[in-house]
């Protein structure tokens, strides 16, 4: 067999020696329409932290509904979130990742997380771009997360960021973490 370097350093194919290569051509850009992506249920921080590695390789962001087993309104809103993503929503903008996690398994409690992502309510909708949690875009009023048109315009703006660790729409200029201090400097 051999092996050779396809798109960038850390991606090893091997080649068998029929030919039948298991490649992708190369490209250093994002591609345009991506695919969402939908992850397992989180139930142990090492999940949450591969997953958002993935989502920043891929420079997509990681979409992430914090849930509990005890919540009712949880149990209506993560069929319907999981349907808006599936259906494609976000992925003309560059696509998203998903993914669940479990607030209340025994590991997500324990590890302090809850307070490291600033999850005062469930359930509560979380983004996280280029490993960075978006605690200014975070939802937690359960009669926006129940509506679908809110979560498709949610998910469209967030799928806009594209691991430029900002704002999906707008950017720059308004009252922001610096007060809109640069908003002028492009």
């Amino acid at each position: 067999m051999r092996s050779r370097i396809v798109g960038n350093a850390s991606l090893l194919v091997l080649k068998d020696l029929c030919g039948y290569p298991a490649t992708r051509t190369f490209c250093t850009s994002r591609r345009l329409g991506a695919n969402n992506q939908i992850y397992n249920s989180v139930r142990r921080p090492d999940d949450l932290h591969t997953y958002k590695l993935l989502s920043s390789s891929s420079r997509t962001p990681l979409i992430t509904l914090w849930t509990t087993s005890w919540c009712a309104t949880c149990h209506v809103v993560a069929p319907l979130l999981q349907s808006v993503v599936e259906s494609g929503v976000g992925e003309a903008e560059g696509g998203v990742g998903y993914c669940q996690v479990e607030f209340d398994a025994p590991d997500m409690t324990s590890d302090g997380l809850g307070m490291e992502y600033m999850i005062t309510s469930i359930p509560t909708l979380l983004s996280f771009d280029a490993g960075e949690a978006q605690v200014r875009t975070k939802i937690t009023d359960g009669r926006k997360l129940a509506d679908k048109a809110f979560l498709e315009d949610w998910i469209r703006n967030e799928a806009k960021r594209h691991g430029g660790r900002g704002g999906g729409g707008g950017g720059g200029g308004g009252p922001g973490l610096f007060g809109g201090l640069f908003g002028s400097w492009k």
